[in-house]
């Protein structure tokens, strides 16, 4: 188990700078709002996964300053470093770890982080797109290549959709971006659906575990494929061209699918309560972390950006029992967590 033993920030957005010690098991970082708890959690989560959850690497930039810096210490006794000097000749950001310098965090120094704040709580709630990026997140943290796939998916529906806007495509010029998209769209669904999968075999225990209750809940994939997935994608990209044209867009394929919660055999944004439908949630981060150990043989940090605020008490108490077998980086406005579940408390009305 990979522990966080201390972070440093220079001019990371609120901090000009900034540093604390962190506890094995829980550290508390507590601060009114605007105080900078975010930007902490934030900095963490870029040193370890390459990139912010909050915006771009500018957006992270205090103002009216050059550059940006991140530093991370390992229980292992290793070091990395992030660096933002948008002046510089590349104007990219820069990780150094084990004195090697790279543009991008390469897969191998890629440490699996559960990141928890207020709008996962409102999930089931959200867009189709919200629930999508939840899924694909969570498998690429545990399959490297689905976040390559993605990527290059996205490519080719860009170019797609630039030529759709041209009242001169032809089917032929399509053609090849069809191609493409069935290709990659066929790995993006078969994973989503392996992983929906696995999270349904476990999610109704885990709901229950913390609701105290005998409701059953399931999560389903919007399509079923039969067959050749890659070759049904083709057909059906072939057969939309036309409506594709006059709509300007790609009206088919895993960039327009959802994921889909069911509570009691029925839809449950139409059913469930408000803490039915957290307890949800909640569940699916439990089982985040279960899941990314289990295939990964590593425990992943978990992040908690000023969400008990919007949990009851029970809840919050299955989150912390939870929490206790991973180290645990919570931020908060809330301070009055028990002291015997926290290892470290940082103050940032006090400190700044």
């Amino acid at each position: 188990m990979t522990v966080i033993t201390g972070l440093a920030v220079q001019n990371i957005r609120t901090h000009e700078s900034f540093s604390l010690q962190l506890s094995p098991s829980v550290t508390l970082i507590t601060g009114k709002n605007g105080s900078g708890k975010t930007s902490l959690i934030e900095a963490v989560y870029i040193a370890l996964q390459g990139t912010s959850f909050k915006g771009s690497d500018a957006d992270v930039l205090r103002r009216d300053q050059p550059w940006w810096r991140i530093s991370l210490n390992l229980d292992d006794g290793t070091k990395r470093v992030v660096k933002f000097d948008p002046t510089r000749p590349s104007g990219k950001k820069q990780f150094v770890i084990d004195q090697k310098t790279s543009y991008r965090l390469p897969a191998k120094y890629k440490y699996p982080v559960v990141l928890f704040e207020p709008d996962d709580l409102r999930l089931l709630h959200g867009s189709p797109t919200r629930r999508r990026q939840f899924i694909d997140h969570f498998i690429s943290q545990l399959d490297p290549l689905y976040g390559t796939i993605l990527r290059k998916y996205d490519r080719a529906l860009k170019q797609r959709n630039n030529l759709l806007k041209k009242h001169e495509t032809t089917q032929d010029e399509l053609f090849v971006w069809d191609v493409a998209l069935s290709e990659y769209g066929a790995y993006i669904i078969e994973q989503r659906v392996q992983f929906i999968e696995q999270i349904n075999t476990h999610l109704n225990d885990a709901y229950n575990a913390i609701a105290q209750s005998d409701d059953y809940v399931s999560i389903h994939y919007s399509h079923t494929i039969i067959g050749s997935i890659k070759q049904k994608i083709l057909n059906e990209l072939h057969a939309s061209s036309e409506r594709d044209k006059y709509l300007g867009y790609t009206s088919i394929g895993p960039h327009r699918h959802d994921v889909i919660f069911r509570y009691n055999n029925s839809p449950a944004l139409t059913v469930a309560s408000r803490g039915e439908v957290r307890s949800v949630v909640l569940a699916l981060k439990f089982l985040e972390v279960e899941i990314i150990e289990r295939l990964t043989g590593k425990k992943p940090i978990v992040l908690l950006d000023d969400v008990f605020s919007e949990l009851d008490e029970s809840r919050q108490a299955a989150l912390m029992t939870n929490g206790l077998q991973t180290q645990l980086i919570i931020a908060t406005t809330n301070s009055n967590q028990s002291s015997d579940q926290l290892g470290c408390v940082v103050n940032l009305s006090l400190d700044k």
